[in-house]
């Protein structure tokens, strides 16, 4: 994006990645698989060196075995053309070489004294430039802490510029949660704002790094025919459906605390809403973008809890296998009255938006596994028709398909063959693996990368996140209050509840319909 834009992509320049968590989940399924991507790629600098911190007690090479496994069972994964990945030894062999790993406590002092030699050695040896990126890949609770303690070791501040002239840059990427509302936001905002500028956290969502989404703001903004008709004139309203086949699994215990709400929508859900609803930037340059969509955040009204639904999965099937309900899940309570799926209406007070409902719903245990964005264009006049047998327009939709399948299609109206005027329904589609190479990617690659070489355009700012939670903070208040009240249920392998339909049918919508998606047929030249 901003940094990358009209210029060739280059390898990113010599940088240490320490990762805080180097021994769970999150760096064995996506940051060393990216991380193995990115070099096959060619976008890793040949002076480079990760960094893993961990408190188990393992020794270094079990780790690298653990790591080795993880990434041998990515490789497994079937790309999109249904061909069965591969294994490469030298490739690992690379990475393996530059691994290095401290173990220690995050509260422990000592841990990052050790790390300031390590970081000292590794520049030495893997000529890394003294440029560090630090990744917290660490519980919510450990983030202000761990900020606070590089900053007090002097870890955040790099030394003077060196031969090159260059000042060596220090960054810190953050997962998500961001907080767990509005106040707890700006609390974790204020604690890393006193160590570190703003211009150094990265605060990344993983949406962001899928083709597709990227592609929203070029297909906007590139296309003279596409933004004249992005306005209330033209769009009857948005839907965003970010729909999940699995359950909980074994997270249990973090996702009772967290609930469907807090864990999607402030997030992922609103960097969609954002990318939709802004106004044009003034240029590709990261800050021109997250400022537009900053603006447009700031244009949500707040959540009404009547135009909202949560709900809870019972029990049912998913993809032909019976489940059991959320209550049954490992680690969750027996009454809990933690929600699996929401549905909400948002208003968007701009000149653009005004009377342009956004529908947002996202859930677990649902008949298909899907993430689209679905723009509904208003009918044209029905009053050229009037003396054929046409009755009324099908309805006309702009689909972005983030996942499983990336693609844009779009749905309108052609006249059916035939004597009589009859019109049907078609589809044009745009895939991606139609028109280019389909490269191995976790979702990662692209924001690792952006991290390296300082491009925040697919970051949010810290008032993006707090808009997000301000957006949702009377939902949060209300259920609160609430407890069990008012929370529906909806069977496993549903499309979800029915009082999701009722809050869209009140004003004469409905939702797109859950649908098994099955790729098209690739046809290249």
């Amino acid at each position: 994006m901003g940094a990358r834009a009209g210029s060739a992509v280059a390898p990113a320049g010599p940088c240490a990645l320490v990762i805080f968590g180097a021994g769970g989940d999150l760096t064995h399924r996506l940051l060393v698989p990216a991380l193995y991507n990115l070099h096959r790629s060619g976008l890793l600098p040949e002076h480079f060196a990760i960094v893993g911190i961990d408190h188990h007690t393992r020794s270094d090479a079990a780790w690298r075995a653990s790591l080795r496994r993880a990434l041998r069972k990515a490789s497994r994964t079937r790309d999109a053309e249904g061909q069965p990945g591969r294994f490469d030894e030298k490739l690992w062999h690379w990475l393996a070489q530059r691994m290095h790993r401290i173990r220690g406590d995050f509260d422990d002092d000592g841990l990052y004294a050790r790390l300031r030699v390590r970081l000292q050695h590794t520049e030495q040896v893997h000529k890394s430039a003294g440029n560090v990126l630090f990744y917290l890949a660490t519980a919510p609770a450990f983030f202000g802490m761990v900020a606070e303690k590089l900053g007090t070791a002097g870890l955040l501040h790099a030394p003077a510029a060196g031969r090159s002239g260059r000042r060596p840059w220090r960054r810190v990427c953050i997962e998500k949660p961001f907080g767990h509302d509005l106040e707890s936001a700006r609390a974790l905002n204020a604690r890393l704002r006193q160590v570190m500028g703003e211009d150094q956290i990265y605060r990344i969502d993983h949406f962001l790094g899928k083709e597709t989404v990227q592609n929203i703001l070029a297909f906007r903004f590139a296309n003279g025919l596409i933004e004249p008709v992005w306005n209330r004139d033209r769009i009857d309203h948005v839907q965003i459906t970010v729909a999940e086949t699995v359950g909980v699994e074994q997270r249990g215990a973090f996702y009772d605390r967290t609930g469907c709400l807090r864990d999607m929508v402030p997030n992922h859900l609103f960097q969609l809403v954002a990318m939709i609803a802004m106004e044009p930037p003034s240029s590709f340059d990261a800050e021109a973008i997250r400022a537009k969509k900053a603006e447009a955040l700031a244009a949500v009204r707040p959540a009404r809890p009547g135009q909202a639904v949560r709900a809870q999965y019972g029990s049912g099937r998913v993809l032909g296998e019976r489940v059991h309900s959320y209550r049954r899940e490992p680690q969750v309570a027996r009454r809990s009255s933690t929600e699996t799926y929401t549905a909400l209406r948002l208003d968007i007070d701009s000149w653009r938006w005004a009377g342009v409902p956004f529908y947002l719903r996202t859930g677990k245990h649902l008949c298909r596994r899907g993430s689209e964005i679905a723009i509904r264009f208003k009918p044209a006049p029905l009053a050229p028709f009037r003396s054929t047998a046409v009755a009324g327009f099908g309805p006309d939709w702009l689909v972005f398909s983030i996942q499983p399948g990336e693609s844009i299609s779009l749905q309108f109206d052609v006249k059916r063959p035939g004597p009589r005027m009859e019109l049907a329904p078609v589809h044009m589609e745009f895939q991606y693996k139609d028109w280019f190479p389909v490269l191995p990617n976790v979702g990662y690659e692209t924001l690792i990368y952006d991290c390296m070489i300082g491009d925040a355009t697919l970051f949010q700012r810290a008032d993006m996140i707090e808009e997000g939670w301000r957006i949702v903070q009377p939902l949060l208040d209300a259920w609160a209050r609430a407890g069990a009240r008012g929370l529906a249920s909806y069977a496993s392998g549903s499309a979800g509840p029915a009082q999701a339909e009722a809050l869209l049918a009140a004003e004469r919508h409905q939702w797109r319909p859950l649908v098994p998606y099955k790729p098209t047929i690739a046809r290249r030249g």
